[in-house]
């Protein structure tokens, strides 16, 4: 009787330690826009991985890749309000919500991994401000390779643009259309496919990395290779989330996410100059852009700024300022 007492209670020791265990484990959900073989996704995965070996399990996240969780327009207020504890957005997306989200977007401001880093440095502390206002951190950012022109048809010039539906994401890829006189349609990653091989857009400008991810080389002849702009994807945390973490596993998760921009970065470099490779080789023609074509898309770029600086205000003059320091 005594031996089976002990038993008990030994069991009841290892059952309250166990329980201890799956207790003290936090699990977040991290909402994404963009399918599961992206570089960036891949990265996410990695992140989560390397967080939860750092914390030896105690946290646990798990990426939803692909808009599964939610769509890419609503990741932002969905950390916010806490139904993700955090989520990847690009932020290009939200420059009508505050135009220094959308500068990584203005064509010809940033157009090389160096100036994009740049220009990210100016940006970083600004961003940092805001989304603490908002109840959110920054984990860490990685930008897009640079931006081209997918079309059907040549382009000698942005006249040959006149018309055509053009596929946007954001603002200024809607107001590149404008000035072009494309017909812009707003179109997110996830649904890409399905409308050029509907008829809905038959242009759009964007990376190497998208084309191949969405097999534009299915319904598009032309990729003219502009290196417009780097755009950044940023990876956020619901602040309360964060904070209720110790000490332990929130440097845990910083650490893991600073290894998870320099990983990024190189991948992003890496993966510009494998899927030029990959469109070509599935039939596409990759095109340096003419003269012409240039000075035109500079003279956008430049129509842009302006604009851009006049919604921004102090802020936007500061950003520029900053960036355009030797």
């Amino acid at each position: 009787m005594q031996r089976r007492a002990f038993s008990l209670t030994a069991a009841a020791a290892v059952f309250a330690l166990t329980a201890g265990v799956a207790c003290a484990q936090t699990k977040w959900d991290l909402a994404s826009a963009y399918p599961a073989t992206n570089f960036h996704s891949e990265n996410l995965v990695q992140f989560a991985s390397d967080v939860e070996k750092a914390t030896g399990g105690k946290l646990k996240i798990t990426v939803h890749s692909n808009a599964s969780l939610f769509k890419a327009p609503e990741i932002k207020r969905a950390v916010q309000g806490g139904q993700a504890q955090a989520g990847e957005i690009i932020f290009a997306n939200f420059q009508n919500e505050w135009q220094i989200y959308g500068a990584d977007g203005l064509p010809f401001l940033a157009d090389s991994y160096d100036e994009a880093a740049k220009l990210y440095k100016a940006q970083k502390p600004m961003i940092e401000k805001k989304l603490a206002e908002q109840g959110m951190g920054l984990l860490y950012s990685v930008a897009w390779p640079p931006q081209g022109i997918y079309t059907k048809k040549p382009l000698n010039s942005a006249a040959d643009l006149k018309g055509v539906k053009w596929r946007a994401y954001s603002p200024a890829t809607s107001r590149i259309a404008e000035l072009v006189g494309a017909q812009p349609v707003t179109v997110q990653a996830a649904e890409l496919s399905q409308a050029l091989s509907t008829g809905i857009v038959d242009s759009t400008m964007t990376s190497g990395a998208t084309g191949v991810d969405s097999k534009l080389y299915e319904s598009l002849k032309y990729y003219y290779d502009t290196q417009a702009w780097l755009p950044k994807n940023a990876v956020l945390v619901n602040k309360q989330a964060f904070d209720a973490l110790d000490k332990p596993t929130q440097e845990a998760v910083l650490k893991a996410a600073a290894a998870a921009e320099a990983r990024g970065t190189a991948a992003s470099k890496r993966v510009n100059l494998e899927t030029l490779e990959k469109l070509k080789a599935n039939g596409m023609q990759v095109v340096t852009p003419s003269a012409q074509l240039k000075a035109d898309l500079k003279k956008v770029g430049d129509t842009m700024l302006k604009e851009w600086l006049e919604k921004a205000g102090p802020e936007g003059k500061a950003l520029i300022d900053a960036f355009s320091k030797p």
